[in-house]
């Protein structure tokens, strides 16, 4: 990334006290520091670049540490800036989860339409300037202005929609349709969406076209082979912002295909992937708010990952062989249209918002049985191609995968490190945040992590905290060891790091709490049953981790005065074995050491074995305000339970 300060004038304040500042103010401190440059950016017509401007290539998210945000948590997209200014400038990259109109059960990442969720506009900034009335006029200016603040911003990409979306019933030939009666598949043939595509068109003929000046064809082939996606979408459910109206034209036509049994052939994770049966068990049935009545599905033959997402539907960009009979995709024959229409919208998106990276959602799906293919071609992998199609206008634009490093055909057919280099993923995300702190499993992970950054193309996170692991069931892992787990994403440098909101000062949770103190159980929006949330996010009150947070913060911004991150140098990487708990390195001219083990102290640690006699000065402890006077003799220490230092090196 380009040396360019970044602006983060809150440090030390907790991130839930920042939203009481107006916008009057926040507008006021990025005049104060930018002056003009301000107004620019604040012209949704104007587009500010970010520092990544002038890259050639998109190393540069191999060492980016990244923050996600889950917008639903803060209110807004405009509650993103102040929410930035909390953040040291060492976290320089934000993620923003998934911003598109959801579907079922509102998840985020079961999206209904290609439009920007209305839920986060900002009615206190449209107050202070008319003009950005609309969500997406808002959600481009908050990303000029993060760009001006010096940070990059990423989307997600979701290779799937709501069972019923927007795109689904425009494009009905892109998706993968089966008929269902009671507890029975009674077709799911690989042509059953022409028969979705004629049912969807008597439904329209039925309601008319939302638009009256248009006139329908006379044949749903015309429809839908002849008609551009932006007719065909004004004339099934009408004007973008008539949120409402869309809504409830949409549900018609779900009631229409309901009726006839035709759903969308569900998302699937892990081998096999294909093969799918309705659930028999009685738990596995929703009735929805219209009396609807809904059957979960499972995989045939399931292996010990095998999951189906009922609501979700993955796009149709293999044909099927022998009409699917046997649920096996032809991976020689690609539906070009549909990977064409994947790749163009997301690259349009990327260019009207100008965002700078991607984090692809479920990138460890790779279902080819035989494994990856020695030579990959341009229909590899979906998230590989809207990666490849952005970077034509932007060369920069990275690929951050939703991969958990799994041993090969556990998550994936083959090896899930051959897929991530083949599917052009530049970091991914891991699986540390999984372990509790300081496990000798987890030092056995992190050393494997350090060695597949060493020896493949994609680099490994560190994860300190993702949206997905806030979660009652994931408690155990953030009782302690949670400041050495953020010195070594903020500090070590060889490595990305991954941090989602909330960790700040996420209390303890030795029992599960109210659902409303978890980031997860924002993901998605349900009323009822036991990840219900009746309220707006709590952010968590642990003042003593927050305060050591913020020394943390404090040290790095005095300490580090460029944004740009040049890698760190391993004195002493992660044990292998998961037996020595301690580890050193150095970054340009100080001395890390960090015992990972959150129970004991280390073993006396003697510097001058490493080749650093004559340190004598211990910049920064974790936790020590004041450092005792007797930390360090003779180059010689011990590291208390998850205690991270800093040495001068003269």
């Amino acid at each position: 990334m380009q040396n360019v300060p970044i602006f983060s004038p809150f440090l030390d304040r907790r991130p839930k006290d920042v939203f009481s500042c107006s916008v009057v103010e926040i507008v006021e401190i990025l005049i104060q520091q930018y002056g003009a440059d301000v107004y620019a950016a604040f012209d949704y017509e104007s587009t500010i670049p970010s520092t990544l401007q002038n890259s050639e290539n998109t190393d540069w998210l191999k060492l980016a540490n990244c923050v996600g945000v889950n917008v639903r948590t803060i209110g807004s997209f405009w509650n993103v800036l102040p929410y930035s200014f909390t953040l040291p400038s060492a976290q320089n990259a934000i993620h923003i989860l998934p911003i598109w109109e959801p579907g079922v059960v509102a998840s985020l990442y079961g999206m209904s339409s290609w439009n920007i969720n209305p839920a986060f506009y900002s009615e206190a900034l449209a107050q202070v300037f008319p003009d950005l009335n609309t969500v997406e006029k808002q959600l481009k200016v908050v990303i000029n202005l993060l760009h001006l603040t010096g940070r990059v911003v990423g989307m997600d990409v979701v290779p799937h929609t709501d069972r019923y979306a927007e795109q689904v019933l425009a494009n009905p030939s892109f998706f993968e349709w089966l008929q269902r009666k009671d507890d029975r598949i009674i077709n799911h043939d690989s042509n059953l969406y022409e028969t979705a595509a004629a049912l969807i068109f008597e439904a329209l003929q039925q309601m008319d076209s939302a638009d009256p000046a248009q006139s329908l064809p006379a044949t749903a082939d015309v429809f839908f082979r002849h008609w551009k996606e932006s007719d065909r979408l004004v004339a099934l459910f009408g004007a973008v912002h008539d949120y409402n109206g869309r809504l409830e034209r949409r549900k018609t036509i779900i009631q229409w295909l309901y009726d006839n049994g035709f759903e969308t052939v569900p998302a699937t994770m892990a081998p096999p992937y294909r093969g799918i049966e309705v659930d028999p068990n009685p738990a596995a049935i929703v009735i929805d708010e219209e009396g609807r009545l809904w059957r979960d599905y499972r995989i045939i033959h399931p292996q010990p990952m095998s999951r189906v997402f009922g609501p979700l539907a993955r796009y149709r960009i293999y044909e099927s062989k022998d009409h699917n009979a046997n649920w096996a995709l032809d991976f020689e024959q690609p539906v070009k249209e549909a990977w064409d229409y994947v790749c163009t919208h997301y690259n349009s998106i990327a260019e009207n918002y100008n965002f700078d990276f991607m984090r692809g959602d479920m990138s460890h799906v790779q279902m080819r049985p035989d494994g990856v293919p020695a030579q990959p071609d341009a229909y590899y992998d979906l998230l590989g191609a809207v990666k490849t199609k952005v970077l034509q206008n932007k060369p920069y634009f990275g690929y951050f995968a939703e991969s958990f490093m799994a041993a090969p055909g556990q998550m994936a057919f083959g090896d899930e490190y051959d897929h991530l280099e083949a599917s052009l993923a530049d970091t991914t995300l891991g699986d540390l945040q999984s372990e509790p702190m300081g496990t000798a499993f987890f030092v056995k992970e992190f050393a494997r992590y350090v060695k597949v950054s060493q020896t493949r193309k994609f680099m490994p996170n560190f994860t300190i905290m993702t949206a997905d692991k806030d979660d009652p069931r994931f408690d155990q892992f953030y009782l302690d060891g949670n400041e050495i787990r953020y010195f070594i994403g903020l500090f070590f440098e060889g490595m990305p790091s991954y941090m989602a909101l909330g960790f700040e000062c996420r209390d303890p949770h030795p029992q599960p709490v109210a659902n409303e103190y978890y980031t997860k159980l924002y993901v998605f929006q349900l009323q009822q049953g036991a990840k219900a949330t009746h309220g707006p996010y709590q952010w968590g009150n642990n003042m003593d981790l927050y305060h050591n947070l913020v020394r943390q913060k404090m040290i790095h911004s005095q300490l580090f005065s460029s944004v740009v991150r040049h890698g760190s140098n391993w004195v002493l990487e992660p044990d292998a074995n998961g037996e020595r708990k301690f580890i050193i390195w150095t970054t340009d001219h100080y001395l890390f050491l960090a015992n990972m083990d959150t129970k004991a102290q280390s073993n006396e640690i003697n510097i001058d074995e490493y080749g650093f006699g004559g340190v004598t000065t211990i910049l920064f402890s974790t936790k020590w305000a004041f450092i005792p006077p007797s930390k360090l003799e003779n180059g010689k220490l011990i590291l208390d339970q998850g205690e991270g230092l800093i040495l001068d090196i003269p």
